[in-house]
């Protein structure tokens, strides 16, 4: 009967080093602490910075793909001309990008 229904055995005592079960969950957690956590707090850092330095006279993109440039930075909105006499009020935080000066014009 060996054949098609393996035999049980008990299991012998002594796990062995409990370290060495807990070491997978371990490597998992650092390799999705590095590949994941990580950059994305750095990505959220780096764009926390970009909306407190927004200044009048930045070109920038927002987050839906409107190029237009800084006319009136507040606490909370930024007004930005996309054309002439074309003032949108955004707020602050869907800026998704500051483009170099000259943007706006060649666009």
């Amino acid at each position: 009967m060996g054949w098609f229904i393996q035999d049980a055995y008990a299991q012998a005592e002594g796990q062995g080093n409990p370290f060495l079960s807990i070491l997978p969950l371990v490597l998992i957690f650092g390799v999705f602490y590095f590949l994941l956590i990580r950059p994305q707090n750095k990505r959220q850092k780096e764009h926390k910075e970009l909306v407190a330095n927004l200044a009048v006279g930045d070109e920038v993109v927002t987050g839906g793909g409107i190029l237009g440039k800084v006319t009136e930075v507040k606490d909370q909105f930024v007004h930005v001309q996309v054309a002439d006499g074309m003032v949108l009020k955004v707020q602050r935080h869907t800026i998704g990008a500051v483009m170099p000066k000259g943007t706006v014009k060649s666009a």
